[in-house]
């Protein structure tokens, strides 16, 4: 009789130990968090800088420029800044701190 208890014990603990290793294995999801949308602005918010003369395409030089709407508009020379004063809906498109609206 001892026999049979200690191989129903076994049988019994061994149940027990293939059940819980099933139900930790099932229950260990990988859980991954949404994209919240603050997360999505703050990327979209990231500004590219001006690197090129919008009126000729040159590399732009720092200490030249004007300000329009707030925002900082480099030049390669003071020339440009003239023509871009004129019109300067006109040079939009080509200024990356106008166009990531």
């Amino acid at each position: 009789m001892r026999i049979k208890e200690a191989k129903f014990g076994a049988l019994l603990l061994l149940t027990v130990l293939l059940l819980t290793a099933v139900i930790s294995v099932t229950s260990c999801e990988k859980k991954t968090e949404p994209v919240k949308p603050a997360d999505v602005n703050k990327t979209a918010s990231v500004q590219i800088e001006q690197t090129t003369c919008p009126v000729m395409g040159n590399s732009i030089n720092k200490e030249i420029y004007t300000e329009y709407k707030g925002k900082k508009v480099y030049f390669c020379c003071t020339g440009c800044v003239g023509k871009f004063e004129e019109n300067p809906e006109k040079y939009l498109s080509k200024l990356p701190q106008f166009n990531n609206k």
